[in-house]
């Protein structure tokens, strides 16, 4: 059973930064793709960026210029730097990603545990 766990979460001032890590357990093939969303309290879970198969991105428009979404290794999966954090990017954030246990496979999407950024202003 393999498990996302997001890391590098916590508390920063308005204009600080931040990176996001997303480790995958267990043992994986390849990632096919890979996005972090984000939900702030009483609000629903929002995308914050992707990065697709094919390496194309999307970022919402909020963090535009500001977060850049990366791919690493089988292991350490993939990253999100995220510059200039202001109060509006207060929200746990999950790593979403799609994986495949061996080649030529199926892809999986599998969901973080979530990581808590706090911004003060």
């Amino acid at each position: 059973q393999v498990q996302l766990v997001e890391s590098g979460g916590g508390l920063v001032q308005a204009g600080g930064s931040l990176r996001l890590s997303c480790a995958a357990s267990g043992s994986i093939f390849s990632v096919n793709d890979i996005a972090w969303y984000r939900q702030a309290p009483r609000k629903q879970r929002e995308l914050v960026a992707r990065l697709d198969g094919d390496n194309t991105t999307e970022y919402a428009d909020a963090v535009k210029g500001r977060f850049t979404i990366s791919r690493g290794d089988e292991q350490t999966i993939g990253f999100l730097q995220m510059m200039n954090l202001q109060p509006e990017d207060i929200a746990k954030y999950y790593c979403y990603a799609g994986l495949r246990f061996r080649s030529g496979g199926l892809t999986y999407h599998y969901w973080g545990q979530g990581t808590q950024v706090t911004v003060s202003s």
